[in-house]
């Protein structure tokens, strides 16, 4: 059985994602290791005590480098992650001298095992993984945002695909911003050409990688046995989740939760696949609580005027949902 290698990095206000995201993995991933990149120190020593089995914890003074130390003055903390991607993937495979390794946004959480993503670029014998954002049309931000999206995005330590991995690396560190300019946006519209440019390049055709808020009005979904199964609406095409990519979802006060801003959700959605997400986190949280008791490792958005009118503690605390913000009760 082939081990799989990932990484991912997070400062101390996504540990909780970082750590549901870990888990779900342990529980999915027959056999893998994942290679954190730690972006501030309390979640370095907060993932040191945890002692996590199947994980390596790297500080920042262990990863960067002269050219990253450059250009960080010139980035917020944002895009200073977006720059540092493509430099985590490259340090991963050259430090722990690994065949390949597949980056994954901390936001995600693994429905299934990775692998029969993985398998495509194996049967196609391509040496970069992509996966495209597959926009429900009223949503389309190809234009700004990216045909593909950096989430789950693997690179074979081969003389191809390690030539991708330096020419974005060496792209993130010249323009990296959160904006949109000359056709650039981020670390992400550098991704849109590959296909032409590269001829290692495989974009993922299993429907299960990359259901996100963005696309995630062209499924239904639906439990049989211990497997979640989307089913795309327009064909009928049935398929098991590999995994979800809960970009926007943001903690708030009261135990409430706002699951994405600016996407529609149906109730189908919110139990079948957000439901579990809350009940990873409520874990991770109580996990990261027998660490350290009084820290918090997570953002905690203000709801107005909560506590003032009866009304709004009515629909929140007892219906379970207050505009756009669910009381953790709706989905536990």
């Amino acid at each position: 059985m082939k081990k799989h290698h990932f990484c991912t990095l997070f400062n101390s206000v996504y540990l909780s994602r970082g750590l549901a995201m870990y888990r779900s993995l342990e529980k999915y991933c027959a056999d893998f290791h994942l290679y954190i990149f730690a972006f501030d120190d309390v979640c370095y020593e907060t993932l040191c005590k945890l002692n996590l089995r199947y994980a390596t914890v790297i500080p920042l003074i262990d990863f960067e480098d002269d050219d990253l130390l450059a250009v960080k003055p010139t980035r917020t903390a944002g895009e200073y992650c977006w720059t540092c991607t493509p430099s985590i993937i490259h340090y991963a495979i050259l430090t722990y001298r690994l065949d390949a390794c597949t980056y994954l946004d901390a936001d995600l959480l693994f429905f299934n095992d990775p692998a029969m993503l993985l398998e495509e670029i194996e049967t196609r014998d391509r040496s970069v993984l992509l996966t495209e954002h597959r926009y429900t049309p009223v949503y389309d931000q190809a234009h700004s945002s990216g045909r593909y999206c950096v989430q789950f995005m693997c690179f074979k330590n081969t003389t191809e695909g390690m030539a991708v991995l330096s020419w974005w690396r060496s792209a993130c560190l010249t323009w990296c911003y959160n904006r949109v300019e000359d056709g650039k946006f981020g670390d992400q519209k550098y991704l849109d050409d590959w296909m032409d440019r590269f001829s290692c390049v495989h974009e993922l055709q299993h429907l299960g990688g990359g259901v996100a808020p963005w696309n995630v009005q062209q499924y239904d979904f639906k439990t049989e046995g211990t497997c979640l199964f989307g089913t795309e609406l327009n064909s009928t095409n049935k398929f098991p989740l590999i995994f979800y990519h809960y970009h926007g979802f943001k903690y708030a006060e009261s135990n409430a939760f706002v699951p994405t801003s600016g996407y529609a959700l149906s109730e189908n959605d919110l139990q079948y696949v957000y439901r579990p997400y809350i009940a990873a986190l409520k874990a991770a949280d109580s996990e990261l609580k027998s660490v350290f008791r009084h820290y918090v490792f997570h953002e905690c958005l203000p709801i107005p005027r909560i506590r003032k009118s009866i009304r709004r503690m009515f629909h929140l605390y007892i219906k379970g949902k207050f505009q756009h913000y669910y009381h953790q009760s709706y989905f536990l």
